[in-house]
């Protein structure tokens, strides 16, 4: 029983980190229906600001010996600042081209990212020891939870409970949930678009920021592809959950990390190596049995 429940927990914590990223491209999906894989980039950026850009520098971090507080501020403004450059140069101009271009020009700022990090940072990935006291375990009722995996959960959660308040309580979330539903209806209305697209884009650099750190802490590394397969998974996730549902987007985070874990610890030793391969087929499946999500809203329709 105990091995059931261990084996739960690392599935939550896994699929929270899923859930922020699914978040993140549900939400600008459902106000511009744009799938944004430069989502990446904002997260290996904003690991990679805390990084000085020189070999000599050991460890490299920029703010190591500042407080906390300080290297999250550096890596949330990083995200935003990123996540606002690319709506305002990007894909603002092309907000009324066909979701095939935007698709394009989604791609093409991910490249464009990593290969000016890539110039500045080198592509050799580089050690960083952040929050490395975390990977001690705190054992409760016989389950150990490493201190990273308490930390995932409890920044997802309060990620999550934020974020329904904002898009309940709140003028702009309330204006944001309109735009998500019917983006022309809204706009009809008096809704500004470019204000909701670009707190969309905020919001979802502020997620980046959040897995950013939490990668960094987990992993110890930076990598110019630390943020793809997180979103690359996290797509995944919004296809089975619904795309364009934001509820649907968590859902299907949640739901792919306990796949995830599940497939790594009852497959066969090797097996486990494809591991992937049956979370793809999920995919696979979901699209051939109910191809509109879990979760159904009408954002999945054209309105951009």
């Amino acid at each position: 029983m105990l091995h059931v429940l261990q084996v739960i927990l690392d599935a939550i914590a896994l699929g929270s980190l899923y859930a922020l990223v699914a978040l993140a491209i549900g939400l600008v999906f459902g106000v511009m229906k744009l799938i944004n894989f430069a989502q990446g980039d904002y997260i290996t950026l904003g690991a990679y600001s805390l990084v000085v850009p020189s070999a000599s520098i050991t460890p490299p971090l920029l703010f190591g010996a500042l407080p906390v507080p300080a290297m999250i501020f550096s890596v949330v403004i990083t995200c935003v600042i990123l996540a606002l450059a690319t709506e305002r140069i990007a894909f603002r101009p092309l907000r009324n081209s066909s979701p095939a271009t935007l698709l394009v020009a989604s791609f093409a700022v991910s490249y464009f990212i990593q290969h000016v990090t890539m110039l500045v940072q080198t592509g050799r990935p580089k050690s960083v020891g952040i929050g490395s006291q975390l990977a001690n375990a705190v054992e409760i009722a016989g389950l150990r939870m490493p201190g990273v995996q308490i930390l995932t959960m409890g920044v997802t959660l309060a990620l999550l409970i934020g974020l329904v308040l904002f898009l309940k309580k709140t003028p702009l979330g309330v204006q944001m949930r309109a735009a998500a539903e019917n983006f022309e209806m809204a706009r009809l209305l008096g809704i500004r678009a470019d204000k909701v697209i670009a707190l969309a884009f905020v919001i979802s650099g502020g997620l980046a920021a959040a897995v950013s750190m939490l990668l960094v802490v987990q992993t110890g590394t930076l990598d110019l592809r630390m943020g793809l397969m997180p979103v690359v998974i996290a797509f995944f996730a919004t296809v089975i959950g619904g795309i364009g549902s934001l509820s649907g987007a968590a859902l299907g985070g949640f739901l792919v990390g306990f796949v995830s874990v599940l497939l790594q610890t009852y497959l066969p030793a090797d097996l486990r190596p494809s591991r992937d391969a049956f979370v793809f087929g999920l995919v696979i499946l979901t699209l051939l049995v109910r191809p509109q999500g879990l979760i159904v809203t009408s954002a999945a329709k054209e309105r951009v």
